[in-house]
């Protein structure tokens, strides 16, 4: 008895590998497609939704400190960790069966096991030792948490993918790492009651962020009672009666409930067996890909994180999308990486597209500035210790805008309008002949006037 063909085999069921799944079987084309874990991957089981989750259960507590400013008299109010953890987990099992039924209604056929590539056109997958021929081999793992140097006591720390099923609430967390994930899991935790240390390497938060967002966020932060530890590492952990000691670069020590690494991502390609086809790699382990997401190896493709290119939900979602319509639909057109609008689910949020003013002073070409920095109406009667951040940066000869960055409530709301204006091209002079919407924070928008120093 031969091999089984298919048409396509799909390693990895998150958000682009789902997706250029469905679609290369809408497109006619046999496909299969091996997930280890969970269907629906990263951004699913274990990151965006859960984490957005997160987020909006710790806003609960900005919430009920705000209404008392409004008339509103609140007691006896109190917040269980487990209840989150169990409403969060019945979320992700509806959206992973939704996922799941998706697919296989395309006509996919899911497999629940780990499969790796034997050459080119091969794969074999584990739990049954199945091969498999396929005309195309679409890698979709996804990426994984970086841990960091080996250092005493280092099984003792958590990763995001371990924060969203703790026991027990942490009263006490250190965060090392002061990226995007770090930044957002300090927030929340924060709000909902803890004590916060976040330590990172760096002079600032945020690298590859505008200036001017990560000196304000900084500023946020601290104003929440979150303890920045700039220029230092962990260089050990330890258990203690009641928790685990983190002792610093600098010799400093914390105790606390936990210590949670958050320094970044790494593609997840080890054990795959790319090898065996002679698929290249970068130095971060990432599957080189040209602009159609096709490999070195004409028959293996890769999209979403894997690839280390923009890792974005979205953006995987639409490399998956494109490579399914190029190579099974016979309607071939390719993702463009240039303007991509973000949302950091900091506290408070922030919304970015386009430019940083460092990387459009970078070019050479003469720039204004436009910011400012106000207390939103809401927490004037609060009385909350927060302000909201507005920046355009613009190019002065063509007064078209490069960049847009926010910091505020309903930041990453904003930012997706506005990165429709910007993909279009949008002036300073488009901003500034659209009728304000009042009040709100938005309209600060289209109403800067005065360029910054």
């Amino acid at each position: 008895m031969g091999l089984r063909e298919v048409d396509l085999f799909v390693i990895g069921a998150g958000s682009g590998g789902v997706r250029a799944a469905r679609i290369a079987a809408q497109h006619g084309a046999k496909v299969m497609m091996a997930e280890e874990y969970r269907v629906g991957g990263t951004c699913v089981i274990r990151g965006c939704v859960p984490k957005k989750l997160f987020v909006y259960a710790s806003r609960y507590a900005h919430d009920l400190e705000d209404m008392g400013g409004f008339g509103w008299r609140v007691s006896g109010v109190e917040f269980d960790w487990l209840t989150l953890i169990a409403q969060k987990d019945k979320e992700i099992s509806r959206l992973e069966g939704i996922y799941r039924r998706n697919a296989e209604a395309a006509g996919v056929e899911v497999v629940a096991s780990r499969a790796v590539v034997e050459d080119a056109n091969t794969v074999r997958i584990l739990t049954t030792g199945e091969q498999v021929k396929a005309r195309y081999i679409l890698i979709a793992t996804g990426g994984q948490p970086v841990l960091g140097p080996q250092i005493p006591g280092g099984e003792l720390a958590i990763t995001s993918n371990d924060a969203f099923n703790l026991p027990q609430f942490p009263n006490r967390i250190l965060i090392q790492g002061a990226g995007y994930i770090g930044l957002e899991f300090a927030g929340l935790f924060r709000a909902l009651g803890a004590e916060v240390y976040v330590v990172f390497r760096s002079p600032k938060i945020l690298r590859g962020f505008d200036e001017d967002v990560r000196d304000h966020l900084a500023g946020e932060l601290q104003q929440l009672g979150i303890t920045l530890i700039s220029g230092c590492t962990v260089a050990g952990i330890e258990a203690v009666p009641g928790g685990k000691r983190a002792t610093l670069s600098d010799g400093r020590t914390f105790d606390v409930d936990e210590v949670m690494e958050a320094i970044g991502r790494r593609p997840y390609t080890a054990g795959l067996g790319l090898e065996n086809a002679g698929v290249a790699l970068d130095k971060a382990g990432a599957v080189i890909v040209d602009a159609a997401s096709c490999t070195n190896v004409p028959s293996i493709y890769a999209v979403g994180d894997v690839t280390n290119r923009v890792n974005l939900t979205p953006v995987a979602i639409r490399e998956g999308h494109a490579f399914a319509d190029t190579v099974f639909g016979n309607k071939p057109w390719t993702v463009d990486h240039s303007l991509i609008a973000t949302a950091v689910f900091s506290e408070p949020e922030i919304g970015t597209v386009g430019l940083t003013e460092e990387a459009a002073r970078a070019t050479g070409r003469p720039i204004d500035i436009y910011k400012t920095s106000f207390r939103p109406l809401k927490a004037t009667l609060s009385g909350r210790e927060t302000r909201m951040l507005m920046k355009l940066v613009v190019d002065q000869e063509s007064d078209k805008v490069l960049g847009c960055h926010i910091i505020g409530e309903a930041a990453s709301e904003m930012i997706q309008i506005a990165g429709i204006a910007l993909g279009m091209g949008a002036t300073k002079a488009d901003f500034d002949r659209t009728m304000a919407v009042h009040p709100t924070a938005a309209e600060e928008l289209v109403t800067l006037r005065t360029k910054s120093a």
